[in-house]
């Protein structure tokens, strides 16, 4: 059947404000041309982040319900502590109010400065994190990733060869630890093989060096090496993630995503060291261990969530609804970055706006002509994200792809939604030489997604 069925029924609904586009011309102008400022009831269908945005089970609820908020020692943090020790299979568990507060403890107990991390590739806040420790950050990609056409399964594979190298040529004292980001969201999406996890794990041994996975949508990565790989049919979703974490000497995540939460975020580890010193910084910066900044439902919630998530019915719902989403729109002759990942579809926004150069930020003026055509707020990761100005030369450096991010809210909208979304894409296609270019008003010097105004060129 062509039909993609939710697995769930639909038992509270949140109205949807209609607009014109007449009021969006204005609502976006107002905003500093920059959707992340629009207000949220501005928005018809809101594909800005997967992040924080799943709707909760009843599950979840009826945990909330009967959470321990006791200050310390709660029950609701034991029973946290054990789903997760159930699933990464490390010793310490600490919580934490979100993934960037994970990364933040992390580069704050564990960098020193002139130290280098490699990735396959940084999340932004990532990046910021340990670039505010005085840590070089650097992307090591498989050559297949920048090439939003190859049809590579695990296109967010880190390239083993480039890392062997370059521990070498930093020096393994140097390198506090690798991270695997699983799935790689700056680069579409796409997931990490299992080989590829065993294989940098491999390396690292031998030089010695820690690896670390950000999972933040591991339950994802665990289904699409299900999908993909040979020697994973037969083995659960839960079994894969598993064995993905036994390669590693840690996790951290926001639970946000994958944890189907609307706060949260962990970090796990075997180390007693690593863990004394991210405790002591979490005492200043977060709250107390045996909650991390979460409230005890919070907490409840998240223990559910660690195993709902790896539901395979629920998560082949996931894959098809957004390959669906993928195959609509590369068929109307949107420029898609293949294979499609998990949380999101990815327009090739140069492919689109052929005719807006990188100056004038063709993925960014993308996503604010979609939400004036249509309603649907979307993100970009490109060249207002990740460009680069030299403080020598003015010269700006540009990513190697530019993309409009259309992630999905997990058991938030239906298949009817995600069909407008992709009628609105394909009708602004047809009249995609109309798309005007942005230029910076504002940019702060980090993460300037968030905060940054531009206006039309």
């Amino acid at each position: 059947m062509k039909t993609v069925i939710e697995p769930f029924r639909i038992r509270m609904v949140e109205p949807i404000r209609v607009t014109t586009r007449k009021a969006r011309e204005v609502l976006i102008r107002e905003a500093g041309y920059n959707p992340f400022l629009l207000k949220a009831e501005d928005v018809m269908i809101d594909l800005v982040t997967d992040s924080g945005t799943s709707a909760l089970s009843t599950r979840q609820w009826s945990g909330m319900l009967g959470a321990d908020e006791s200050f310390t020692g709660s029950r609701s943090f034991y029973r946290f502590q054990e789903a997760a020790r159930s699933l990464f299979g490390h010793r310490h568990v600490i919580p934490c109010h979100q993934g960037r507060a994970a990364e933040h403890l992390i580069g704050h107990a564990l960098l020193t400065p002139g130290s280098v991390v490699f990735a396959n590739t940084h999340f932004s806040t990532t990046r910021a994190n340990i670039e505010e420790a005085g840590v070089e950050a650097h992307d090591l990609p498989i050559p297949e990733a920048l090439d939003a056409a190859n049809p590579h399964p695990f296109k967010g594979n880190i390239d083993l060869e480039a890392l062997n190298a370059g521990i070498r040529k930093a020096g393994p004292a140097r390198v506090p630890f690798v991270i695997l980001t699983v799935t790689d969201n700056s680069r579409g999406g796409q997931p990490v093989s299992m080989a590829n996890i065993a294989g940098a794990g491999e390396i690292c041994r031998r030089h010695g060096v820690p690896l670390l996975l950000d999972a933040a949508r591991f339950a994802e990565n665990a289904y699409l090496i299900k999908l993909r790989e040979a020697g994973f049919s037969e083995m659960s979703p839960r079994e894969i993630a598993r064995r993905m974490f036994a390669l590693t000497d840690g996790v951290f995540l926001s639970l946000k995503k994958d944890g189907l939460g609307n706060t949260g975020g962990v970090i796990s580890v075997n180390s007693d060291e690593w863990a004394e010193k991210i405790r002591v910084r979490l005492l200043v910066s977060e709250g107390i261990p045996t909650a991390g900044g979460l409230a005890g439902r919070d907490l409840e919630a998240l223990a559910a969530a660690l195993d709902e998530t790896l539901d395979e019915g629920y998560l082949a719902h996931r894959i098809a609804s957004t390959s669906r989403l993928g195959t609509q729109l590369a068929e109307s002759g949107v420029p898609v970055l293949q294979p499609f990942g998990a949380h999101a579809v990815y327009v090739d926004g140069r492919a689109f706006c052929d005719h807006l150069p990188d100056e004038q930020l063709p993925a960014w003026s993308l996503t604010v002509a979609l939400y004036v055509s249509s309603g649907v707020r979307s993100w970009e990761t490109g060249n207002v994200m990740q460009g680069r100005q030299d403080p020598a030369t003015g010269r700006w450096q540009w990513p190697a792809l530019d993309l409009l991010r259309l992630a999905i809210p997990r058991r938030v909208y239906t298949q009817s939604h995600l069909d407008y979304v992709a009628e609105a894409m394909a009708e602004l296609h047809g009249h995609r030489h109309e798309v005007r270019g942005l230029r910076f008003v504002y940019r702060p010097p980090v993460l300037p997604q968030f905060v940054a105004t531009f206006e039309q060129v």
